[in-house]
C-alpha cells in the first residue's frame, strides 16, 4: 500500500528543518539517504521542500526604519517555517503550478501508452508507459524533468542552449545526442544511441558521481553508485522496440519478462511456482497483450496459464 501524499509532504519538510538547523549527523545523513531512496514520491516531495524553504530565506521584509534585510534574521523561526509551508503546498499543487507557467508544459502517457512530442528547436521526445515529464523550452534554457517512467529523447544540439534532463537526482546534458532514460524501482538507466551525453549527480545528498558518455553505453546509477556498461547497436534496437509496440527478449528470465509485460497492461502476469523465475525467454510479443505472452508458455514451454481475479497466473 502506497504512502499518503501529505504523510510523505510531512516527512520532506522534517526532514529539510532538521538539517537547516545544522550539520546532519552521519547517522542522520545515512537516515536521509534510506528515506530518499525509497521511492521517487520521496525525492520529489524532498526537492520541492527544499526549494520552498530555501524560497522562504529569502523572503525580504521592511523594519521600522525602511530598509530591508533577509528574512532569516528578522522572522521569527515559526513564521519561516509557516512560509516554507505555504509555499510547499503551492508547489505540492505540481500540475497546476506548471500549466500556468507559459513556459513549462507537462505531458503524461497512461499504462500501454505511447506519445510523442515535438519541439520548435526540432527536439523531439517519445515518452514510453506510465510516464511523466515537464519541459522547460524557452530562448534562454531548455529543461526537462523525468518525473517516472521512460523516455527517448532526439536532441537538436545548441551549445549556446544546452538540453538538460533532471532524473531521480541526476542531470543528463546533450552534447549532441539520442538517448534512452528510464527511471524505475529506484534505479536509473541511460542508454546512449548516438552523439554524446555526460550524466552527472545533481543532489548534494548523493554520492557523487559522473560520466561522459559515448554510443552503446548504458549507466546504470542508484542514489549510492553508478556502473557503466557497453551495448551492442541490435542490444539498443531491441529496448528501443516498445516505439513500435513490441518487447524483444533474448533469453531473458521468466520473472524479468513478465515484470516487463507488466509495465504495458493491468492485468498482470504473476509467476506462481518461483523456480521458473529463471527460465530463458526469446522471442519478439506485442507489449500489450498479455493474453499473447500466456498463449507462448502454454503452447512452447508447457507451462499452464490461468486467469484468477485479473491477474495470469503461471505454473507448471
Amino acid at each position: 500500500m502506497s504512502e499518503p501524499v501529505q504523510q510523505i509532504r510531512f516527512e520532506a519538510g522534517a526532514w529539510v528543518e532538521r538539517r537547516d538547523a545544522g550539520p546532519l549527523s552521519e547517522a542522520e545523513r545515512a537516515e536521509l539517504e534510506a528515506w530518499l531512496a525509497q521511492s521517487m514520491s520521496h525525492r520529489v516531495a524532498y526537492w520541492r521542500a527544499d526549494a520552498a524553504w530555501s524560497s522562504a530565506d529569502r523572503i525580504r521584509i521592511l523594519d521600522s526604519t525602511g530598509a530591508d534585510r533577509p528574512a532569516r534574521t528578522a522572522l521569527p523561526a515559526i513564521l519561516k517555517i509557516a512560509a516554507a509551508l505555504v509555499l510547499t503546498a503551492t508547489l505540492a499543487a505540481g500540475a497546476a503550478l506548471y500549466t500556468r507557467a507559459p513556459a513549462d508544459r507537462s505531458y503524461a502517457t497512461p499504462l500501454g501508452g505511447h506519445e510523442a512530442v515535438s519541439f520548435s528547436d526540432g527536439t523531439r521526445i517519445e515518452l514510453n508507459t506510465d510516464t511523466a515529464l515537464r519541459a522547460r523550452m524557452t530562448t534562454r534554457e531548455r529543461v526537462v524533468w523525468l518525473d517516472h517512467g521512460e523516455a527517448y529523447f532526439q536532441v537538436k544540439h545548441n551549445s549556446a542552449r544546452p538540453f538538460v534532463v533532471m532524473v531521480a537526482g541526476h542531470r543528463i546534458t546533450d552534447l549532441g545526442t539520442k538517448f534512452l532514460v528510464r527511471a524505475d524501482q529506484g534505479e536509473l538507466r541511460v542508454a546512449l544511441v548516438q552523439g554524446r551525453a555526460r550524466i552527472d549527480t545533481a543532489d548534494k545528498w548523493m554520492q557523487q558521481h559522473s560520466a561522459l558518455l559515448a554510443p552503446g553505453d548504458v549507466v546504470l546509477a542508484t542514489t549510492g553508485s553508478m556502473s557503466r556498461t557497453h551495448e551492442s547497436a541490435k542490444a539498443l534496437a531491441n529496448a528501443l522496440s516498445w516505439r513500435r509496440g513490441l518487447l524483444v527478449f533474448h533469453r531473458t528470465p521468466l520473472a524479468e519478462a513478465a515484470y516487463q509485460i507488466n509495465r504495458y497492461n493491468r492485468e498482470k502476469v504473476l509467476i506462481a511456482d518461483r523456480a521458473l523465475d529463471a527460465l530463458p525467454i526469446s522471442g519478439t510479443l506485442s507489449a500489450t497483450d498479455p493474453d499473447q505472452f500466456a498463449r507462448v508458455l502454454e503452447n512452447i514451454f508447457g507451462l499452464k496459464a490461468e486467469k484468477k481475479s485479473g491477474e495470469i497466473v503461471i505454473s507448471r
